[in-house]
């Protein structure tokens, strides 16, 4: 298994909220912790920016992703709008996670609650050949459900 060093800080009024941590020993995302003062409820329909109280220094070449827990997805019925997000390795800014609830009932989010996951991703950075002819594939051009549902 690699392993990269991420620096990262707390901010002064979150000391009390744990740093991001791998639940078991085959998990690919640490999970965030929500920040808010007290408790948020995030009613159905509502999306709400979410502090983690957290600032990290990814290394250059590298993102870190953000995406929703499965179980408060199945549970809840929420998630993130903008799943998975991106941390660039030059932000130096409060991570903050853009939650909605899809479900039916209004949910609680207290601080300190595990909402989120953060992964931390090789990047490659493309460099585009302009071309008039692509390689052809068998798929071609067949887009949006092309091969069915069975």
């Amino acid at each position: 298994m690699n392993t990269i060093r991420v620096r990262i800080k707390r901010l002064d009024s979150c000391k009390d909220v744990p740093l991001p941590e791998y639940e078991t020993e085959g998990a690919a995302g640490m999970d965030l912790r929500a920040a808010v003062a007290g408790k948020v409820v995030l009613n159905p329909g509502e999306v709400r920016l979410i502090p983690t109280g957290l600032l990290v220094s990814i290394p250059r070449g590298y993102e870190a992703q953000i995406r929703p827990r499965s179980g408060l997805a199945l549970k809840h019925g929420v998630g993130m709008v903008n799943a998975p997000g991106t941390i660039d390795s030059d932000y130096r800014g409060e991570i903050g996670l853009i939650m909605v609830n899809w479900g039916q009932e209004p949910f609680v989010i207290q601080r300190g609650d595990r909402v989120a996951q953060m992964v931390i991703s090789k990047v490659y950075r493309a460099e585009f050949l302009e071309t008039d002819d692509l390689v052809s594939t068998k798929r071609g051009e067949k887009g949006f459900g092309h091969s069915g549902v069975k």
